[in-house]
């Protein structure tokens, strides 16, 4: 490994993995496991497994998995070098600078501080002479100048070069300003500043570094370039995963969050004194963002547009959330207003009301259902209630849909029972769907392995007895006797099992101890948990000597027909030498 494996071991150590996920998940004693809710991804059933015994995690629901630095880098949004750093740090370590190759790490450190002086950069800029424009702009918009410092608000200069030549004089490469994502470069090979004459809202993560940027055109700007200009993925930034304002949210959102559409309305409900306020950064609301707020709180209030992309926004976050165990709520805004505008013309005790009377999701979907629809005309009534009935048969609440169902019948004159065996159908065709893909997911597991080893599909006898191998000597490496000198690593047939056994087999004939974490910085985070699945695979513990001969003879004849699958390229005195394998290898297999 890069970091020398004695310190790994020890770091590892020095910080129990019970101790170290207890803070984020609430774990139950299990037999010799622990079990708990996911933290990466929203569910009321516990499937999150915690086994002390090896010093890892493994989801069954959601297919991740790995060690205390795993989970670290996963829940503190770091990478592996960036969470073995930091749990050394705690736990009094000092990992020697000539240990590992850090030139990843030190790129990620400059681009942080590229973005930390860029931030300063537009804000110095703002708040001069030369930068009123943009000043004059947000104070417009209702902004006071505490608000705009406390968020680090700036403007970007009508210019092409100007954050360039500021950056250079600082001492910083321009390759490092791409790789930050502040410039960019032609296809001539000249570079310019990504961002220019825009309003600039600089992105904070939780552990208060600056890690992207969005700039908002000015109104006067008639270029087709859109509203938000975002930085891209970086490699300490992805915009899926974070959201702007939830540096500060999280230490206001005990109750709830507000999730709103854009930045100019977080940093106004934030100086109205709603300081628990986010929003998603030029994407759409996802499972990553979903799995962030459900780890600081157990409320979400969806306060996005009244227009039809509001609506849509709200039926996709609705979606993702419904499985997280948040409870949804939503904000019907009169008059198509965004929560900037309505807070600008009514004050921030209207919003309050508003918040405090935000409506579950099941009746926003009613009453935006009616919208466009003449429920005064028998036609229009019935096209009405034929979507109010599959909003309500999708609630998984007896008593909600019970409730609706009466408050329907009662408004438009319908019976209930009428009502109620409509949902019912509906019910039945939904569980009638739901039924084929748990059959689908029993017949092909949840995690499966051929998306990290697409060559399961060509190969899935050998790539499942491969797996077994795997399996048996992670659980028994006093077993590698067996496969020593009968199963060398060229024998494995799918290249992504090869290159796990080969480290293995490597390992184990230099009678070194295996140990998970060797794996973490050499997989990523989907092949790790991978591993980690089958490090814990419980099916193999009765008789995993019978079960690891088997494999090695299922490999071997593997091997065979494969070889034999290529005979007519062979010459004949190739093919008459695999002939002879085959028979060897046959004869060593009974014995």
């Amino acid at each position: 490994m890069a970091i020398p494996e004695e310190i790994i071991n020890e770091i590892k150590y020095k910080n129990d993995i019970e101790q170290v996920i207890s803070p984020y998940v609430t774990l139950k004693r299990r037999g010799k496991n622990l079990v708990g809710l996911c933290p990466f991804h929203g569910e009321k059933t516990p499937s999150f497994t915690v086994y002390p015994e090896n010093g890892s995690f493994y989801c069954f629901g959601c297919g991740v998995g790995g060690d205390v630095f795993t989970f670290t880098k996963l829940i503190e949004n770091l990478d592996y070098i960036e969470a073995i750093k930091l749990l050394a740090e705690k736990s009094g370590i000092a990992i020697p600078e000539n240990g590992y190759d850090d030139s990843y790490s030190k790129l990620k450190e400059r681009i942080y501080e590229i973005n930390r002086e860029t931030a300063r950069f537009y804000h110095e800029y703002l708040m001069s002479p030369d930068g009123k424009w943009a000043l004059d702009y947000l104070v417009d918009r209702g902004l006071s100048v505490s608000t705009i410092k406390h968020f680090g608000l700036g403007a970007a200069p009508n210019s092409w070069d100007s954050l360039i030549n500021h950056l250079k004089s600082k001492g910083f490469s321009v390759d490092d300003m791409v790789s930050a994502n502040v410039v960019g470069k032609t296809s001539r090979g000249t570079y310019y500043d990504r961002f220019k004459r825009r309003i600039m809202f600089p992105v904070i993560n939780i552990r208060g570094k600056v890690i992207a940027f969005s700039g908002r055109k000015m109104p006067d700007d008639t270029s087709d370039t859109g509203k938000y200009v975002n930085t891209s993925d970086t490699p300490v930034y992805k915009k899926s995963e974070n959201l702007f304002g939830m540096n500060f949210a999280k230490n206001h959102c005990d109750e709830r969050i507000i999730l709103v559409e854009g930045n100019m309305d977080v940093v106004s409900l934030h100086q109205a004194g709603f300081q628990n306020a986010v929003a998603a950064l030029g994407t759409s609301f996802t499972t990553e963002q979903a799995n962030m707020i459900f780890r600081y709180t157990k409320e979400i209030v969806l306060a996005l547009d009244a227009d039809a992309a509001g609506q849509k926004a709200v039926k996709r976050a609705g979606e993702i959330l419904k499985n997280t165990g948040i409870e949804v709520r939503v904000i019907v805004i009169p008059d198509g207003k965004d929560p900037d505008e309505y807070i600008k013309k009514n004050g921030k005790d209207r919003f309050d009301a508003l918040l405090n009377g935000a409506v579950s999701e099941i009746e926003y979907k009613l009453l935006t259902a009616v919208k466009d629809v003449d429920v005064e005309s028998d036609d229009g009534k019935v096209q009405y209630l034929n979507k109010a009935v599959e909003i309500i048969a999708n609630e998984k609440d007896i008593i909600t849909r019970d409730l609706y169902l009466s408050r329907l019948s009662d408004k438009y004159g319908v019976s209930k029972n009428a009502l109620k065996t409509r949902v019912d159908e509906i019910m039945k065709k939904n569980e009638r769907t739901v039924k084929k893909k748990e059959i689908s997911e029993i017949i092909r597991p949840k995690f499966d392995s051929s998306d990290i080893n697409p060559e399961r599909f060509k190969y899935p006898t050998a790539a499942a007895a491969e797996e077994l191998v795997i399996t048996i000597l992670l659980q028994h490496p006093d077993f590698f006797l067996q496969v020593k000198e009968d199963l060398p690593p060229e024998k494995f047939i799918t290249v992504f099992n090869k290159r796990i056994y080969t480290e293995i087999y490597n390992c184990l004939y230099g009678d070194n101890d295996i140990n998970l974490s060797y794996f973490g910085e050499l997989l990523d985070t989907k092949e790790f948990s991978f591993l980690v699945s089958l490090a814990n695979n419980e099916k193999v513990r009765k008789s995993p000597l019978i079960v690891l001969k088997d494999s090695i003879s299922v490999i071997l004849a593997e091997n065979d027909r494969k070889n034999m699958s290529d005979v007519s390229s062979l010459s004949n005195e190739d093919w008459a030498a695999n002939i002879q394998k085959m028979i060897e290898n046959k004869q060593k297999g009974k014995q």
